[in-house]
């Protein structure tokens, strides 16, 4: 594969490696960007969730092949200028995380939702498909209709 360049967190990268790699691996393995995870493999999970050209995805499922001029963002760019985003700051405020293990994801996703549904309803929140096997679905309910509050509320 001829070398590509693609951004990530707003810094131009550069990769010549196998098409075919998960975005997941090149994150972790080469960028060191460790908030996304792992989970299943096979993108149903959403433990891998990082936004592409502002859009959710699952980064075990998108090969790097693809993604030539495209810009990547990961949890670690939320925070801006030592403020987290409102998302992260509701995270905290409700006490979403249990294990934490799928929190990076669930955040991305639900930046993501807030993006396209600045109000979303109960069932908009329960539609996201990012899955936590700790059962903290009621304090995600209110930690995004919190955010979704801030983010409405003039700067």
């Amino acid at each position: 594969m001829a070398t590509m360049r693609l951004t990530v967190n707003g810094k131009t990268q550069t990769y010549a490696g196998d098409p075919d790699q998960p975005l997941l691996w090149y994150l972790r393995d080469t960028l060191r960007l460790t908030g996304a995870k792992y989970g299943c493999g096979a993108g149903l999970c959403g433990a891998c969730t990082v936004h592409v050209d502002g859009k959710a995805v699952r980064a075990c499922s998108v090969s790097m092949g693809t993604l030539a001029g495209r810009r990547v963002a990961t949890i670690e760019s939320l925070e801006q200028d030592g403020r987290l985003h409102a998302v992260q700051q509701a995270w905290i405020e409700e006490d979403v995380a249990q294990c934490g293990y799928c929190q990076a994801g669930q955040i991305m996703a639900v930046v993501d939702l807030l993006r396209v549904k600045p109000n979303p309803s109960d069932a908009d929140i329960d539609a996201l498909t990012n899955l936590c096997r700790c059962g903290t679905q009621m304090r995600v309910r209110r930690a995004v209709k919190k955010a979704a509050a801030m983010l409405r509320r003039p700067a």
